[in-house]
């Protein structure tokens, strides 16, 4: 092998060491100050509610609840039928509580309620179908 196949081979090892540096180095720094053992809490089912109230004023309602034991910031994000998001705001209340309306359409509507941590969700997801039915009462005369 010549000298210039060494230095090129040599620069190659170099640069493929300072990849593998910065790859795996960072996650280690991050974990320096407190060697990775500190967690944030995460939330569980029990914490999130999510219930349907009724209709009102040709809406229908929902209430979410949370217990935000932790005081943290989190997210509430609401979906519609698309997945697309039609809500989406952070808050950090301990006590958070919610009134949502929708649009009380003849269609069915498939809503979900996703309340969003750093680490972890809850989802809640909804189908509602409306249901008409028609009454006739005859009489005699």
């Amino acid at each position: 092998m010549n000298t210039k196949t060494k230095n090129h081979a040599l620069k190659a090892i170099a640069v493929a060491l300072t990849a593998v540096l910065f790859l795996f180095g960072s996650p280690l720094t991050s974990k320096a100050n407190d060697g990775g053992t500190k967690k944030s809490p995460t939330i569980t089912g029990a914490q999130v509610s999510v219930t349907y109230q009724g209709v009102s004023d040709n809406s229908l309602v929902f209430k979410v609840d949370y217990e935000n034991t932790a005081n943290k910031k989190f997210w509430l994000i609401i979906k519609n039928d698309n997945g697309d998001v039609v809500f989406n705001q952070q808050f950090s209340d301990a006590h958070f509580s919610k009134t949502v309306y929708f649009e009380n359409t003849d269609t069915e509507i498939n809503p979900t309620f996703v309340i969003r941590t750093n680490n972890n969700e809850i989802v809640r997801q909804f189908q509602v179908n409306k249901i008409i039915t028609e009454t006739t009462v005859v009489t005699g005369l």
